[in-house]
């Protein structure tokens, strides 16, 4: 091939690997040997997997002897020893330190220096460090220059950071020298820094092209400008923009978070103008409207500088972007990320209807890559995500997390189940049975309030409820309770000592955990590291206890953190490519690779491009001094990645409105993109929303016909029905019948949440029995101590609730008040009754169809009155129900307790007339007590009278068969809490 010059570009529009291997044939002539003589460079060992796959394609399958190709991004000497040269002959270039031991060494530099930073956050801290390291040494910088820095205002702040530096600074080379290793970044450079002295020195007699690399690391550039000037070299850029006017050229060798920032640096550096770059020979023909496409990104991306030519556009637009640039590019803006991943599933699964074609998801949003690799599940689709999972995040490493973190909280029900639901856990059983076992133990210990901590508070707990559990129930949480305690005594007795350290707990742990995942047939170590995130995580424990001498910290209950933070930065990738036409990659590995179809997603502010996070080190304009790129530097690459798959043939843009429920601001360059296209007065040319692919998506869940439910009308027989209820369960009846069909004839009842902290229904009873054990234990005058003896009788019961930190500091200051308004109050009362009576049960008979119905009370207070008759009190610690409900018959408690009481059937109190219905609303807030009467007598009959008449009514109506227990047949008086509305499906027939 005739070359006028030695730098080459492909475009956008091109698959890069495909592009640079067909050039390669076509340049060999088809000779299978003809690539013997080439060696080719690329950013990474993704890159060249990628080429090695594109020369296959190219080729037909058929056989071929390869290039050699080697990755510039992580090399050495064996891939960088290209030829007899004698400077890498003669290379003694100390090893590079392996990351884990790296970090845990910069760790215990960290702890030496401040013994007060916690282990998990020594090691976040050295992540930190690292990056920093890292990043001046590919720089090339020196820490020479740190102190004069900062200005003088600064001094203070800047000597403190000095100071935390000296651990780079100072420690740091020591320590290397005496571990005879140096940086991966300071290895790679001087990799890169002989061999560019060893090509200078006897150019190679192969031919060497370096593709794909924009020379963002200086060694690299070195590289890559000697190799342009190599008379069998050359240098291939990856989408070079061309129609770039020069002044803008300027100010792009400036901007770094500008595409072509690092091609313009590079050509810069080679004195070439974009002009003099050549186009790669192609063998595939461009797409009809690619220019057009190549000038639409220049103006997306152009300067700040220049955006007021946008206002121009129209009419200088000579290169016809507004007709057909935007051919194939399609926009869905979608509500949340769900629609968005569906949308973006549909896309992929409907390029599998053409023969051969390809299609790829393009994000850098991880969480919206599983979404869509889920959605796709529906038609059986597996995709994997080539960026890979996090350990932390895959089966193993979670199950080592969970499970380390179940013991470290003492074994609080959250923690457990979290541990014991995993599909890893088994306990030497069945793991279908093992799973049956923990949801017995749910069920009867963990729901409710929190047990006390450890196995112990467990088995304290299992104790009190052994009379609620029947024969089988028992001996399936024993048995699991015995399970737990014996399979985690190991490394809960280590945890125990404070003094344990890191290498004692990791191997208790792992023993731990290799119990815990043991079946019935099956060895525990089998199935932890089984697949390809158990060899991920062994070979992380592999790497851990290596270096593990290095820890010589007892991190004891942080250790779960800790183990959390050293797994960052391992990944789970697939062994084997996924689908054969689909793929969602991330960045990286996308960088060079196309596809037929390409959906960029997740184009939001923050996802894509990344947020700027700031230096923890260096201000901006100290970074700047220093000679360290800014953080927007990343914007710049992640906005070449953009340019690169936009320039696909068929292309779709997808966001979501909200993401986790919070909203989103569009990508820069969608927003960007509405500038051009409002300036070439095209604002339509993506399409007009809503997108037919979100009706698409919808419609795939949606039934042919919808037919509108209506509310359940359940009609049980006469036998089923209940024959007994209390004054409280009768207002729901009234309110919500469904609500007594699914309690007392289905039997269904709510969990308690788990970790439940004592709520409003716990504090009533709290303050219910503090009063009734003062009325009974002082039953005549008031004693002058009453509210010291008010606040005995409150602590006995609230019992150990009251160590709880939100009771002792909300709850018990509030019954501080309570009991001060009580006291006033008893002594106000005292002298007007004959006798009180607290938490009394009664009941009465009532009069139905085929049999009576009984109905049952337990009334919080009974007074008798001095001067005859009865006053029935009922505590509120929550609002009391208003009298226009009181009168209508919806809150029905007290008058009916009245009835009760009229009819005798609370035992030892005669039936008297009720004088006074009368709520107490004790709330302790600033008015801690309030006294809320309820008119007795309605007119001709009384509060109790109507109240019994409603309810024979209620009674007789109810022992009809064909009576229905409708939900909420009145939604004006539907109850304030309902367990079962779910269960009714309220919400689809509630807005009839």
């Amino acid at each position: 091939m005739e070359m006028d010059t030695h730098v080459f570009t492909i475009p956008p529009g091109c698959s890069f690997v495909d592009a640079l291997a067909e050039g390669l044939l076509a340049e060999s002539g088809g000779d299978p040997f003809g690539l013997v003589d080439y060696t080719i460079l690329l950013p990474t060992r993704r890159a060249c997997r990628a080429l090695r796959d594109a020369f296959l394609r190219a080729g037909g399958g058929r056989a071929m002897m390869l290039p050699a190709m080697r990755p510039l991004g992580d090399v050495d000497e064996d891939e960088l020893a290209l030829g007899e040269t004698p400077a890498l002959d003669d290379l003694d270039i100390p090893p590079a330190m392996t990351p884990l031991r790296r970090r845990l060494l910069l760790a215990r530099l960290v702890r030496q220096f401040s013994t007060d930073i916690a282990v998990d956050q020594a090691v976040r801290l050295a992540a930190e460090l690292e990056r920093f390291l890292d990043q001046v040494q590919t720089e090339r910088l020196s820490f020479d220059q740190l102190a004069s820095l900062a200005p003088e205002e600064f001094a203070l702040h800047w000597r403190r950071t000095l100071e935390f530096l000296t651990i780079l600074t100072k420690h740091w080379p020591d320590l290397l020298e005496n571990e005879n290793a140096i940086d991966g970044a300071d290895r790679r450079n001087r990799l890169l820094e002989v061999q560019t002295n060893a090509w200078r020195a006897a150019p190679p007699t192969g031919k060497i092209i370096a593709a794909g690399s924009t020379g963002s690391i200086p060694a690299t550039a070195d590289l890559l400008a000697l190799i342009a000037q190599l008379p069998n070299g050359r240098v291939v850029l990856p989408g070079l923009f061309r129609a770039v006017p020069a002044e803008d050229w300027e100010i792009i060798q400036k901007t770094e978070t500008h595409p072509q920032f690092n091609i313009a640096r590079l050509l810069g550096r080679l004195d070439l103008h974009p002009d003099a770059v050549a186009d790669w020979p192609l063998s595939t023909p461009r797409y009809r409207t690619m220019a057009a496409r190549a000038n639409l990104m220049v103006e997306l991306m152009r300067p700040a500088e220049t955006t007021d030519a946008w206002a121009a556009l129209k009419a200088n637009d000579a290169d016809g972007i507004s007709g057909s640039a935007l051919d194939g590019v399609t926009r869905i803006d979608c509500a949340d990320a769900a629609e968005e991943a569906g949308v973006i599933a549909l896309l992929l699964r409907q390029v599998l209807e053409t023969d051969g074609k390809t299609a790829a998801l393009v994000t850098p949003d991880r969480a919206l890559a599983r979404r869509v690799a889920g959605a796709l599940r529906r038609w059986d689709i597996e995709i994997d995500d080539s960026a890979g999972t996090p350990l932390s995040a895959s089966a193993p490493g979670g199950f080592l997390r969970l499970s380390a973190l179940m013991v470290i909280s003492d074994f609080a029900p959250v923690a457990l189940l979290s541990a014991l639901k995993h599909p890893l856990a088994a306990c030497g059983r069945n793991p279908g049975a093992f799973r049956d076992a923990v949801r017995k133990l749910e069920r009867r210990l963990l729901r409710g309030p929190r047990p006390g901590p450890g196995i112990a508070g467990l088995r304290a707990k299992f104790d009190a409820a052994t009379a609620k559990m029947n024969g089988a129930a028992r001996e399936t949480v024993s048995d699991v309770l015995d399970d737990i305690e014996t399979r985690t005594a190991g490394f809960a007795a280590a945890l125990q000592n404070a003094e344990s350290p890191f290498s004692t707990l990791l191997d208790a742990h792992i023993e731990m955990v290799e119990s815990l995942a043991e079946t019935d047939d099956e060895n525990g170590a089998a199935r932890l590291w089984a697949g390809e995130g158990g060899d991920v995580a062994s070979g992380f424990v592999a790497q851990l206890r290596e270096a593990i001498v290095l820890m010589d910290d007892a991190p004891g209950r942080r250790y779960e953190a800790l183990l959390e933070t050293l797994m960052a930065g391992h990944m789970v990738r697939p062994r084997h490519g996924g689908h054969p036409r689909l793929a969602v990659l991330g960045l990286l590995e996308a960088r060079l690779q196309h596809a037929d179809l390409i959906v960029l997603g997740g184009l939001n502010e923050e996802t894509w491009p990344p947020a700027a996070n700031p230096d923890p080190w260096m201000s901006r304009p100290m970074r700047a001094q220093f000679g360290l790129p800014l953080p927007e530097r990343r914007i710049g690459l992640t906005a070449h990645d953009f340019v690169q798959a936009f320039g696909a043939p068929e292309v779709y843009l997808t966001r979501a409105d909200k993401v986790d429920g919070q909203p989103t601001v569009p990508s820069r360059w969608l927003s960007r993109l509405d500038a051009v296209l409002r300036g070439l007065d095209a604002e339509d040319a993506l399409g007009v929303p809503p997108s037919p692919w979100r009706r698409r998506r919808l419609a795939i869940d949606q039934p042919r016909a919808v037919t509108r439910i209506h509310p359940p009308e359940p009609r049980p027989p006469y036998d089923a029905r209940p024959r007994q209820l209390s004054v409280t369960r009768i207002e729901t009846w009234m309110r919500d019948p469904y609500g007594i069909y699914a309690r007392y004839i289905l039997k269904l009842r709510a969990l308690d949440p788990l970790e439940a902290d004592p709520g409003a229904a716990e504090r009533g009873m709290f303050i219910h029995e503090a009063l009734d054990l003062f009325v009974r234990e002082n039953p005549g005058a008031v004693p002058p101590n009453a509210f010291n003896l008010l606040l005995a009788c409150g602590r006995r019961a609230f019992g150990p609730a009251l160590s709880q930190p939100a009771v002792w500091a909300f709850w018990w200051p509030r019954f501080e008040r309570i009991a001060a308004w009580v006291v006033e109050t008893e002594r106000r009362r005292r002298p007007l009754l004959r006798a009180s009576y607290t938490e009394r049960k009664g009941t009465l008979s009532v009069k139905g169809l085929r049999e009576p119905f009984v109905l049952t009370a337990k009334a919080d207070r009974i007074d008798q009155l001095a001067d005859g008759g009865i006053e029935i009190i009922d505590y509120k610690t929550g609002a009391a129900p208003s009298a226009r409900d009181v009168g209508l018959g919806f809150s029905p408690q007290l008058p009916l307790e009245a009835a009760i009481v009229e009819a005798g059937g609370f035992g030892e109190i005669p039936g008297e007339a009720v004088h006074a219905l009368t709520y107490w609303l004790l709330s302790g807030l600033a008015k801690p007590g309030e006294e809320k009467s309820v008119k007795v007598q309605q007119g001709e009959l009384s509060r109790a009278e109507e109240a019994l008449e409603g309810l024979e009514r209620l009674v007789a109506s109810f022992d009809n068969p064909d009576t229905p227990y409708a939900a909420v047949p009145r939604p004006s008086q539907a109850p304030r809490f309902n367990d079962y509305a779910h269960l009714s499906r309220r919400l689809e027939w509630g807005s009839e």
